[in-house]
């Protein structure tokens, strides 16, 4: 895992609501695993990886969504 830069909560949020499904915001935060949200996209018709989006999306909002280091979003 490499230590990325901090990312803004506002343009994580945004890319969330609408590239969620493929969790690319989870790419720009450094987590390794991101890939999965597209397996299980791809696995339920869209529905699965839209409500793991949905939480990360809230998740984001609330500030509880880190970065894949520890730290918080700006």
């Amino acid at each position: 895992m490499e230590n990325k830069q901090p990312q803004s909560k506002l343009v994580m949020a945004l890319v969330c609501f609408f590239l969620g499904a493929l969790g690319i915001h989870r790419l720009m935060m450094g987590y390794e695993k991101w890939w999965l949200m597209i397996i299980v996209t791809v696995c339920t018709c869209g529905i699965g990886g839209g409500i793991w989006a949905l939480i990360d999306f809230i998740q984001i909002l609330l500030g509880n969504l880190k970065m894949a280091d520890g730290q918080n979003l700006i």
